[in-house]
């Protein structure tokens, strides 16, 4: 239902009182005033009565009733006014206006009554002897002490309406005058109460727009002009409230956005109501995409999904680890813990994800480590104990098993001294690359990587492997040239021994994009892709028979990761299994 404005519910009230008040006061008027008029008209007819009635004793008295009526018709005929003489009896004796023979008998007339009794009768009565509305006064005509007659005279009450209608039309017309000034107040009185509230009304939706800086102007009435600054309170305190809550909001989401961990709040309904960058950085979804949506459209985890049901079903924390797949793998602490309300009435879950896939890598590695530094140890310390043990034993007496005993120990010993100095060499460049200990000057490239190859000249030519150096004269860098000649020695040590006999090594370095790319390709075998993310581990090896056979530590490679490293660079590989390899040292230009 259309509601209708408050000044149009004010103004017809106020009209329409106005209007009740304005013609019931005419009305009022009007008829006192016809009743004061008539009242003065019966008094003026008393008067005439009182002037009339003495004519008329001495004709009543002789009992001269033909002489009444000529009285009666000749006074009132001057008098415009109708006079009547009444007998005792009733019968009438003279009549202004008619024959008293034909006339009816006055006896049973109200002011006839009256005037017999002794008193002045009025009446106003419709008569039927003229046809018309008649005001009668009748006096009593009395000669010592007895009443001879009655002396009745009438006007039209027309007369008196004609007389009073000018007064009556200057009421009626005050009266629409007044009625017209009562609507213009009524108006103007209605604009002046809903005009504030109108304004207070188109402030508050203003208000609800979320402009709550604007101001109601306080005017009318206190209640009002109350109300207006009641209203003005509200808004400034949701103000400061919203600007309260925006900036929290807004501290939140720096939070959120700064952190690591990955956030995601679930409701009841399994839809996301917050999640961070992190998170949506996980699943591969834009953060502001993911809201409103099921968890299970973005995170298709089963493992994730039943830890969320099983915190909503109660269980008020829980943690797992979850695998999370896009381009590569990643393993994922979640922690979920319950979600209440100010009632304590459980609204959701939330969940916190904590990217532990370097942390297990790190762990692995740890223990691969530890499981090859001792596999690694173990093999020429049982070497060495027991072929010192056969000699201490003296069970063995031919000089050339002597001799051949000897070598092995030797032999064993000098890996054990190349296990030792590549791990002191590590340890080396961790610890002082830490302090920042290594010196870099802006060298030429290319001798380095001359000396690196004359180095392995003796074991290339063994090989019957080819080494081939292609570098600029002029190719400048910040290097440590023997940490740098270690590397490249170490990648062309393994191209020579992986790469096969007659094969060739090609060493290049080359300015590209910003950064010096020394690459050391082979035309080995190559390494299977399952390797290639682990190849740089230390004690690692992609064919254990080979390096087993050509002596490896495992810890080369290794070490030409952290030589790149603490040149600000790093070390890559590509590898075609049956095609060869090709490794990488990224250096900066500058």
């Amino acid at each position: 239902m259309r509601r209708r404005k408050l000044i149009w519910q004010l103004f017809p009230s106020y009209l329409l009182i106005s209007l009740v008040a304005i013609v019931s006061v005419t009305w009022y008027s009007i008829a006192s005033l016809h009743q004061f008029y008539l009242q003065e008209t019966a008094k003026q007819l008393q008067i005439r009565t009182r002037l009339l009635r003495d004519e008329f004793v001495p004709l009543l008295k002789a009992d001269n009733l033909e002489r009444v009526d000529e009285l009666c018709k000749e006074l009132g005929g001057k008098s415009t006014t109708r006079i009547t003489v009444i007998l005792p009896v009733g019968a009438v004796a003279g009549d202004t206006d008619e024959d008293p023979a034909v006339m009816d008998n006055h006896l049973n007339r109200p002011e006839v009554a009256k005037a017999l009794g002794g008193g002045i009768g009025t009446s106003v009565r419709f008569s039927k002897t003229v046809q018309q509305q008649m005001l009668y006064l009748a006096a009593p005509i009395s000669k010592d002490g007895e009443i001879i007659g009655v002396l009745r005279v009438s006007i039209p009450v027309a007369s008196v309406n004609r007389a009073l209608s000018a007064i009556q039309w200057a009421i009626v017309t005050a009266a629409i005058v007044a009625a017209v000034f009562a609507a213009v107040i009524s108006l103007f009185i209605s604009r002046h109460i809903s005009r504030p509230l109108e304004n207070i009304k188109l402030s508050a939706e203003k208000f609800a727009k979320g402009e709550l800086a604007h101001r109601i102007v306080t005017n009318g009435s206190e209640e009002i002009a109350g109300l207006g600054r009641a209203l003005n309170d509200m808004a400034s305190r949701l103000d400061s409230m919203l600007a309260q809550v925006v900036q929290q909001r807004n501290q939140m989401d720096v939070v959120l956005a700064g952190m690591n961990e990955g956030v995601v709040a679930v409701g009841i309904d399994g839809r996301i109501i917050i999640a961070n960058r992190t998170a949506a950085e996980l699943f591969n979804v834009d953060p502001t995409e993911s809201l409103g949506r099921n968890l299970e459209e973005i995170a298709q985890v089963p493992a994730l999904l039943e830890l969320v049901s099983r915190t909503l079903d109660g269980e008020t924390k829980g943690e797992t680890l979850i695998t999370v797949r896009d381009e590569d793998e990643r393993i994922v602490k979640a922690a979920a813990s319950l979600l209440r309300d100010s009632t304590q009435n459980p609204i959701g879950t939330l969940v916190v994800l904590t990217d532990v896939t370097k942390e297990t890598k790190f762990e692995r590695i740890r223990k691969d480590f530890v499981a090859n530094v001792s596999h690694e140890l173990r093999t020429p310390i049982t070497a060495i104990k027991g072929f010192s043990e056969t000699l201490l034993d003296r069970s063995v007496e031919a000089r050339e098993d002597v001799e051949r005993f000897l070598r092995t120990i030797v032999r064993h010993a000098d890996r054990l001294n190349s296990i030792i100095e590549d791990l002191l060499i590590l340890s080396r460049l961790e610890q002082e690359a830490e302090q920042q200990q290594i010196a870099l000057s802006r060298s030429r490239i290319k001798p380095v990587l001359e000396r690196a190859a004359e180095s392995l000249a003796t074991l290339s030519v063994q090989l019957g492997v080819q080494v081939r150096v292609d570098c600029a004269n002029d190719l400048k860098a910040r290097i440590n040239s023997s940490l740098l000649e270690q590397a490249v020695m170490n990648l062309i040590d393994n191209a020579v021994k992986y790469g096969g006999r007659g094969k060739s090594v090609h060493v290049t370095a080359t300015e590209t994009d910003g950064e010096i790319v020394i690459s050391v390709a082979d035309e080995g075998d190559g390494i299977s892709r399952e390797h290639i993310d682990r190849i740089f581990e230390r004690f690692y090896r992609a064919d254990k028979q080979a390096s087993r056979q050509f002596g490896g530590t495992g810890l080369g490679l290794a070490i030409v990761k952290h030589v790149a490293l603490v040149h600000g660079g790093s070390a890559s590989v590509e590898s075609t299994p049956g095609k060869g390899s090709i490794f990488y040292i990224h250096l900066p230009a500058s």
